[in-house]
Order: C-alpha cells, then structure tokens, then sequence
C-alpha cells in the first residue's frame, strides 16, 4: 500500500475541487507561447530597457500565421508577451512612450496585441496575455506606490480592449523580494476578466511547475498552497488569502533549447521530436498542462524549420493518441475495460473526473493475457490524466485497481493504444 496524501475516507465535502474554468483549462492541455518584441531585432533575451523604439520593424509580421500554426499542431490556447523586463509595450498603451506607436513598424499604427487576439477569434483559440510586473525601461519602478498605479493602468487597458482571455501570465524574474499590489490586481481581473486563468502571482488559479524544462514531477497533484516565483530565487510566493487550494501545474519550456526570444543562427537548438514527446509524456502526461514557447522572428514569423518540428509534434501526438483501441469509464476501486481481440498494446490513459476532485493515491494497472493476469505499470496520483507506457503486451482485458482514495474513484476514461516505440 501506498502512504496517502489524506486521511483515509475522507469526507467528500472536505475534498478540494476546480472551478468551471479550471476544468475548461485543463481540457486545453496544450498552449503556445509567444516571446516577441524589441529583444528579437537586438539579439538578445532581457533587455535592459534602453534599446531604441526605432529597431522594432517586423516587416511581414502575421499574427495569422503564428495562431494557425499552433492550432495545425494541436494546441488550445496562445500566450502572447505583451510586455516583457525591458518595458516595451506591444500594443499602443498610453502610460509610456516606449511601445510600437514610437516605432517604425506600420508608421507607429499597429497594435500586435490585437492582431493576435484577433487571430484567436477568428481560430477559435484561446488568447492570452503576458504583463511583465518587472519594468527595466520604466522610471517610476523605482517609486512602488507610483509603479502600481502604473502596472494597474497598463493592466487594465490589455484587460478592457481585446476581448475575453483565457490565461494572464504573471512572471516573477527579476521582481525577487518586490511586493507589488497584488489585491489591487487581482481586483482588475475580477472585474473585467473573471474567467481567464491568473498564472502563479497574487491569487492563481494556476501555478508555476518550477522548473523551464516543460516536465513536471510526479506525482504532480492538483492542490498546492505554495509554488516557487522563479529561476531565480527558491523562495516560496506569498499567495493572497483565499487563493483556491486547486491550483493545477502549467510546464513551460522553449522550442529552442534555452532560447525564449529568436536569436539568427540558431535552428541547432530546436528540441528533436523525441525530445518533444519524451515533454508531453511528462507534462500532459503527468496531468499537467505544456505551454511550449515558439518565437517569431525578425520578419515577424514563425521561422519555417521551428514550423515544421511543431507541425511534425502535433502529428506524432495524434498518431499515438487520436485513435484508442477501446475506452470505457466507471467508478470504484475496480474499472475493468475488454478488448474487442486479443491485441498487443503498449499505452494507457487514464484520467479522473477531476470534478469531483482528485481521488486516487495509488493504483496498479493489469493486463489479461494467457490466462493470467500481468502487472503492467503501478502509480500514485492521476489526476486530469496519466499517460502510462510499458513494453508490448498481448491483452484481452485491462485493469485499473485503486489501492489508495481520498474518496470512491471516479475515472472519466480508461483508454487503450499501440503505439509503437515507446520513449520511456
């Protein structure tokens, strides 16, 4: 038996459970992140705030292309960096001169943060914003009171102007020991943007997994009262009272190994397709969701070879995923699932009804194969889903058995695959 994280039986009241839009969220299971702005035409990945507005001219810019190709690949939402730690605004903000209004690109007209909220309509993914609380440009960051009532602005304008968002991205480098007003903004989301996720700052409903390599523990539950603010630092954030004790994992990891921003010669970086799905099987597959960070270059596009190892991402998930050899779903400590045939499998997905909250501490799953029963993989937490891979086997029947429960289990699916070569 596995130790459990409860008491044993615990009342099902007593379990912490998702709101709506944290159940929807982690349906998305897949986002893409979008570093653009002045560091892509200086070479660079944190500016510090002094490089010229004039430099900022992506040419052929097509946010169109950014969200399609995501959407292609399979994934749900995209995150774009509205500001970053050098202050540049992408979108023309009236609290500073240091934005795409004092640059060349589209005569000081554009406005990218619309661009890509308007691909994300028209696509029908979800759009969300990155607001660097760190501001290298901005002098009054030296005054906090004065740069709250700067942030709040800033904030409130991405808030109000470009439609409903899914996830605001709060990130903590370079604001180490810096208290901003987190009440004050978590009160601007509540008002205009009540169902977008907020990321790991202030109250989250969604949290750092702590590390930039896009894998998360396992087991990675779902309730947390504390995750770290960034690489930096491993001090734990000091969370607002009533922040939700449901505050599921969101991986991020760069396409290009270590590069957040593009930099020119540098396709050498790009993570290998085995590299890839080796992230997937520990991030969704540990039931976290992956925001993989693809980046624009200085034309303004996805460079066609980071294109490409996306599209070929989004592909082999499919191959592997898409098609289940047999599905059921029940509840109690016992879920049984037959195949049509006697048929070699090598994967198996299993995800709770997460809202009823997370049950299950530890299970054991079992292939019928020749009569006998087989120990195929063993595990504590599922969660919004568990990915197991194990060597082929010949099964007429699987089995999902429960050793350990906060409360009677509740599984929302029990699938079957071959997949082939597995890379665990």
């Amino acid at each position: 038996m596995m130790e459990s994280r409860f008491s044993q039986n615990k009342p099902e009241e007593q379990l912490a459970l998702p709101s709506r839009e944290q159940l929807e969220w982690q349906d998305l299971e897949l986002g893409m992140f979008c570093h653009f702005g002045i560091n892509t035409f200086c070479d660079q990945e944190w500016g510090e705030g002094n490089d010229s507005p004039a430099v900022f001219n992506p040419l052929h810019l097509d946010a169109h292309q950014w969200v399609s190709t995501a959407k292609e690949a399979g994934f749900r939402y995209f995150i774009l960096t509205a500001k970053h730690h050098d202050g540049f605004c992408l979108w023309p903000t009236a609290t500073s001169t240091y934005s795409v209004a004092s640059s060349p690109w589209k005569e000081g007209r554009g406005d990218i943060v619309k661009e890509c909220a308007e691909a994300c309509r028209e696509l029908g993914v979800g759009f969300g914003i990155y607001l660097s609380p760190w501001d290298r440009h901005e002098p009054c960051y030296a005054d906090p009171q004065a740069y709250d009532d700067f942030y709040a602005l800033q904030l409130q304008e991405l808030l109000t102007g470009y439609g409903p968002l899914t996830e605001i991205w709060f990130d903590g480098a370079g604001s180490e020991g810096r208290n901003y007003d987190w009440q004050r903004i978590m009160d601007l989301i509540k008002r205009h943007q009540p169902g977008a996720m907020v990321f790991n700052m202030g109250a989250p409903t969604i949290r750092w997994v702590g590390n930039e390599d896009g894998v998360a523990p396992y087991p990675c539950w779902n309730t947390a009262n504390s995750a770290r603010g960034s690489m930096f630092s491993e001090a734990s954030l000091n969370w607002l009272p009533g922040t939700p004790s449901w505050v599921p994992a969101e991986c991020d990891v760069p396409i290009r190994k270590d590069r957040w921003f593009w930099h020119p010669e540098e396709e050498h970086l790009l993570l290998s397709l085995e590299q890839l799905m080796d992230i997937y099987y520990r991030s969704v597959g540990h039931g976290a969701t992956l925001l993989l960070n693809v980046a624009p270059d200085n034309r303004g596009l996805f460079p066609e070879a980071d294109v490409q190892r996306l599209l070929e991402f989004g592909k082999e998930i499919r191959r592997r995923f898409d098609k289940a050899l047999a599905v059921t779903a029940g509840t109690g400590d016992i879920v049984e699932l037959e195949l049509p045939a006697a048929t070699v499998i090598d994967h198996v997905e299993i995800m709770e009804d997460i809202a009823y909250g997370e049950r299950v501490e530890g299970y054991m799953l079992e292939a019928y194969s020749n009569g006998a029963w087989l120990e195929l993989k063993r595990g504590s937490s599922i969660g919004h889903k568990k990915i197991d891979a194990f060597p082929p086997v010949v099964a007429e029947k699987i089995r999902l058995r429960v050793s350990e429960a906060a409360a009677s289990p509740k599984i929302r699916r029990l699938a079957v695959y071959h997949c082939g070569e597995s890379l665990e």
